[in-house]
């Protein structure tokens, strides 16, 4: 879940992230990208050189520069909220880092915030609603593409808290929101083992061609290969199979190649250590070979499921579907 903050000054964003916090979010900030510009630059803060920083930064990088130069702190593990959005591109940019992005609009009556920044005491914060008005006149819109656009940001709101009353009243209305945010998409089962399927085959030593394999069992792995040379020898990348590094014409010098496949890896692994695969599935990253197909029909697999196709593939999906192993093909998109 990736919660975006805006609105306008001295309307309780800090509050909002603060509440955010104490729920396990992992608080970032647009305006900490500038920080670090200004920290490259050599130059002190200050609320008119944020400002303007900013706005040469996105005149440079394109109106959503700051929300991609953040993208790149996201996991996918973790809740953030994330605050100084100032830009519609930058909401843009958010929405595509996940569908879990919601843009929370915090407001306040003017004479609210007026009285906040007063109590805050903050150097450069308006005190008077005129220097208030002032202030916010140059950041709720703009001529200027790379300006600050705070209208264009509320408009995309998901949701608008009203914070003109006490902090109990806000909490209510953020738990309100958090309980309107938990339906979020994730991998279905195929997904999810073949994903891991792909990460196995990252660990994948073969020069050619990396391949991953992993078994499964009532939605549980129970083993998992990937392709390269045997136990003990000589790795494929270090020189150890002399047709994947010469790099053979497909098809050709098979029995010069040294390398055990994914699949293969996968199921002597379960023998290794004694873990039966009678009436698993098997996620592979790639079809499986003929060799790899008559083990897993003679161990027991009852289902395959791969991605990509294998150049001499067609031999064993015959084979697969003759002894009665159920195969389906599945193409991940990235």
């Amino acid at each position: 879940m990736i919660l975006g903050v805006s609105g306008p000054y001295g309307a309780g964003k800090g509050e909002a992230i603060a509440f955010l916090r104490e729920r396990s979010f992992y608080a970032l900030s647009l305006s900490d990208v500038i920080r670090d510009e200004l920290r490259l630059r050599g130059e002190a803060e200050t609320r008119e050189r944020m400002i303007e920083t900013g706005n040469a930064m996105r005149a440079a990088g394109g109106p959503a520069a700051l929300a991609e130069r953040l993208l790149s702190q996201l996991l996918p593990d973790r809740n953030y909220v994330i605050d100084s959005i100032r830009h519609p591109a930058e909401v843009e940019a958010l929405r595509r880092a996940g569908s879990g992005f919601r843009l929370l609009w915090v407001d306040a009556d003017e004479a609210t915030r007026v009285e906040r920044l007063r109590r805050r005491g903050r150097g450069g914060d308006p005190v008077t609603l005129d220097a208030l008005r002032r202030l916010e006149g140059r950041e709720l819109a703009s001529d200027d593409p790379a300006g600050q656009q705070l209208l264009a940001v509320r408009e995309l709101a998901d949701f608008h808290v009203r914070n003109d009353a006490d902090l109990a009243a806000l909490h209510g209305v953020l738990q309100g929101v958090l309980a309107r945010c938990l339906h979020f998409e994730r991998p279905g089962w195929d997904e999810y083992f073949m994903r891991i399927a792909r990460m196995v085959a990252s660990r994948s030593n073969c020069v050619k061609r990396k391949v991953g394999a992993v078994i499964v069992r009532d939605r549980r792995i129970i083993s998992t290969g990937y392709n390269g040379t045997p136990r003990g020898t000589r790795n494929c990348n270090e020189g150890g199979c002399p047709r994947c590094n010469s790099f053979a014409q497909g098809g050709t010098r098979l029995d010069e190649c040294l390398c055990s496949h994914g699949e293969e890896n996968a199921l002597t692994q379960a023998a290794y250590h004694g873990v039966s695969v009678r009436g698993a599935g098997l996620y592979s990253t790639f079809c499986p070979c003929l060799t790899c197909t008559k083990m897993i029909i003679n161990a027991g697999i009852e289902e395959v499921v791969f991605d990509a196709d294998y150049p001499l593939g067609k031999v064993s999906l015959a084979l697969l579907h003759e002894a009665g192993v159920v195969v389906r093909q599945i193409a991940l998109s990235s």
